[in-house]
């Protein structure tokens, strides 16, 4: 995938913390802007929809960035620290981070996976904001397709561009993170069909689609 809009610095000042922590040199460069430039778009596409689907005015979730990989230590939300290989939404700090070596695992795969995580993590943020009665049971599902709703709305706001192989390597993430793992498993995020028919599903029918 790839930015259309130019841009120098992140319009959030927050959000700039998403990539300070990878500054040491052990991320790739190329990785470090896609996961800028995914939480850019994300953050963007819900920044200029959301009063089209929910009432009162949007808040973005604390962008908390990297940990793991010798960065630093896995972040605490509640009352222990989040996993490790892992990417997470807390409710609690109302913060969105991510184990660098899960990014950076996916993303030797193609650089579509740090969308698909940001998006779905992002997701999350959002379930937490709005009335209980748009959140499913299945509220991974719903994430998963709430992801594709975002960043195919972003790439008809032309914020962001689908190059070739893009969806294959979102469809080849999705069967990946359906895999069972320490942190997840098919029981409460779906197998991989399901999951690859929940974004689709976002892609085709955009936001509206995917609330309950």
């Amino acid at each position: 995938m790839a930015l259309v809009t130019v841009f120098c610095l992140l319009l959030l000042g927050h959000a700039q913390a998403a990539t300070a922590a990878t500054a040491s040199g052990r991320v790739p460069d190329d990785m470090n802007q896609d996961i800028k430039t995914a939480v850019y778009a994300v953050n963007r596409y819900w920044a200029a929809h959301w009063r089209q689907y929910f009432p009162g005015y949007y808040r973005p979730p604390y962008v908390l960035g990297a940990y793991g990989g010798g960065l630093r230590a896995a972040p605490v939300c509640g009352n222990s620290r989040v996993a490790y290989d892992n990417a997470v939404y807390c409710p609690y700090g109302d913060y969105i981070a991510w184990d660098i070596t899960l990014m950076a695992g996916g993303y030797r795969a193609g650089d579509a996976w740090v969308y698909l995580i940001i998006a779905h993590e992002w997701a999350h943020a959002v379930q937490n904001r709005i009335p209980s009665r748009f959140v499913p049971a299945a509220k991974e599902l719903q994430a998963d397709c709430l992801a594709g709703a975002v960043l195919s709305g972003a790439a008809r706001d032309r914020t962001l561009v689908f190059e070739d192989g893009d969806v294959g390597e979102l469809r080849a993430a999705l069967r990946a993170l359906a895999d069972d793992t320490p942190w997840t498993d098919t029981g409460d995020h779906g197998n991989a069909r399901q999951r690859v028919n929940a974004f689709t599903y976002g892609t085709r029918h955009g936001v509206r689609g995917c609330l309950a």
